[in-house]
């Protein structure tokens, strides 16, 4: 019954809170309903207008490509029937809406799934008063919740009772990092799976499955150049081709080219979140490279940052950390190096910023290393937590009035500059740590 919004499909059935009459009719109770039409949203992902991705979509474990070890193990806990709460986490198009529609078909559950992006606590309470009106005819609910980490905490702290319960169970698909983006009682109540892009084999077969729905053929050149611009997600790779192949009919090509495919493309936009994992694992990258000595890949993780959108400021603080912590003495000259990147980054803007930062990523990625400035504050404070708040020797404090002095504030100290080199010998720690070392030399530092 197309457009019946959040009526109750029976089991197995997939259900869009959001549809035509989704606000405007009533749930009816499921005694109500006698056998019904087939699913309407997979009868439309059959239709032969509906996107590619759409109709060649999975619908049985047997037919999922990829990710074997998080499939197999859900599909025996949905053989089972006591399939959990599950957080997918995973990158796009690696298969997350798909295994779970098969999940719901698999455990005979009523299938609702819902958008983190649009929905709402009201969305969430009416799925929840759906799902106990059908538990009690025994029928289980599995509530499909995508981009998860969209939901703040109190939308999260909502699903949450229904969850314990076994009023509904959750499957939440989500791009990012579950540990930072999911609440802690949700995640102890969830099994989180992690997903993978698909490999390179992977991806050619499902290449292979839509090539077959399109009817047509496929040039090898033209297949290598769609899975390598693809980089492992489906539902890229098959909206490339649908496009490609059209492009390629109309050219009256037999078959789809490499001329197709790059047209298809064009640029494609490089998957980067300024919030998200990618920016922190791009970040860390950068980091690790100019800290391994690579101006290589320096300059390539800067590069992804950049041509992503990523803030040059940003970029510029991290340089000039990484001049401090692991340059640092071995070449006193790469902070003011770092920092007059940052300022001219800020000064002048992009994309001109590029030109001074790669000159600082590819200074420090080839200056000589050296830690020692962390290993000392490192050693220092903690001397500071073991010894808590001991006291200035009495020489090293300034007595800058009478009674100080009548104290002994300041007495037999001894000026640095008074003594040949500019060097003393002389107490400059508390009484209980003469005599420790915190600055350990590197060979390399100057």
């Amino acid at each position: 019954m197309p457009g019946s919004g959040t009526y109750l499909w029976p089991v197995g059935d997939q259900i869009d809170l959001f549809g035509e009459a989704a606000d405007r009719s009533p749930p009816r109770p499921a005694r109500q309903r006698a056998a019904p039409s087939p699913q309407p949203e997979l009868e439309a992902a059959r239709r032969p207008d509906a996107p590619l991705a759409s109709r060649v979509r999975p619908r049985r474990f047997e037919d999922l490509v990829g990710q074997s070890a998080v499939v197999d193990t859900l599909r025996s806990l949905a053989e089972s029937g006591h399939l959990p709460s599950v957080v997918l986490w995973g990158p796009p198009g690696s298969g997350k809406t798909t295994l779970a529609a098969i999940l719901a078909e698999a455990t005979g559950s009523r299938f609702v799934t819902m958008s983190a992006v649009s929905a709402g606590v009201a969305d969430l309470r009416r799925a929840v008063a759906e799902a106990r009106e059908l538990r009690r005819s025994g029928r289980r609910t599995i509530l499909f919740i995508d981009e998860l980490h969209r939901f703040n905490k109190a939308q999260q702290d909502a699903i949450l009772p229904h969850v314990e319960d076994g009023t509904l169970t959750l499957i939440g698909a989500t791009t990012e990092n579950p540990s930072f983006e999911v609440i802690s009682p949700l995640l102890s109540r969830s099994r989180v799976f992690r997903l993978e892009a698909l490999e390179r084999d992977d991806l050619e077969r499902v290449v292979r499955r839509g090539l077959d729905e399109l009817g047509t053929a496929i040039d090898d050149d033209a297949m290598a150049g769609l899975l390598e611009a693809a980089r492992g997600d489906a539902r890229v790779a098959l909206n490339a081709l649908e496009a490609a192949s059209a492009l390629a009919a109309a050219d009256g090509a037999a078959a789809v080219d490499l001329a197709a495919v790059e047209r298809a493309m064009q640029d494609r936009t490089l998957r980067y979140d300024r919030a998200g994992d990618m920016h922190y694992d791009i970040a860390s990258a950068l980091i690790k490279s100019v800290r391994g000595s690579d101006p290589d890949a320096a300059v390539y993780w800067l590069a992804r940052m950049l041509e992503a959108g990523e803030d040059p400021n940003f970029v510029a603080r991290r340089l000039v950390i990484l001049a401090a912590e692991d340059v640092g003495l071995a070449d006193p000259m790469a902070l003011p190096v770092a920092v007059a990147a940052q300022q001219a980054a800020h000064f002048i803007g992009m994309p001109e910023a590029l030109f001074p930062l790669t000159e600082a990523a590819l200074y420090l990625a080839r200056a000589p290393k050296s830690n020692s400035a962390l290993r000392a504050y490192r050693a220092a404070s903690e001397a500071v937590r073991q010894s808590g708040n001991l006291p200035v020797p009495l020489h090293l404090r300034n007595a800058v009035t009478g009674l100080m002095r009548s104290m002994g504030y300041g007495r037999d100290y001894r000026y640095a500059h008074d003594y040949a080199e500019g060097v003393v010998e002389q107490q400059h720690l508390p009484d209980d740590l003469v005599g420790r070392r915190f600055y350990e030399p590197n060979p390399r530092d100057r």
